[in-house]
């Protein structure tokens, strides 16, 4: 299984019978854009889950965490984008982040039935 961040300690997903349980995904930190890293970890949330044979529709839940809540609607409009079929579950909060120019992280459980 890949890891995340390149932290051994930190797979990028668990497949636990028909459930994905992804750990905190971000992206595109080069940019001071919330859109843009916004995008980005929904790309790297695509590539992460078709590793294991899913997809963002399969998503049932998804935490959202923001550097800024001035973000919220430009990043909550981003959704639009990865959920053509309704929307997972979602919580977001903000927090402050190990990285300085990250300014959106996301994790969530995936739901996928097997065989």
């Amino acid at each position: 299984m890949s890891t995340n961040c390149e932290d051994d300690t930190c797979s990028s997903c668990v497949v636990a019978g028909d459930y994905i349980f992804l750990a905190h995904h971000s992206g595109g930190n080069d940019r001071n854009d919330i859109v843009y890293q916004m995008e980005a970890t929904f790309n790297d949330l695509r590539e992460t889950l078709e590793s294991v044979g899913a997809t963002l529709e399969n998503m049932v839940q998804i935490n959202l965490y923001l550097k800024n809540i001035e973000d919220f609607r430009k990043a909550r409009d981003v959704f639009y984008k990865y959920f053509e079929n309704g929307f997972p579950a979602r919580m977001t909060t903000t927090t402050d982040f190990v990285t300085s120019t990250c300014l959106c992280m996301m994790d969530g459980i995936a739901y996928r039935k097997q065989g």
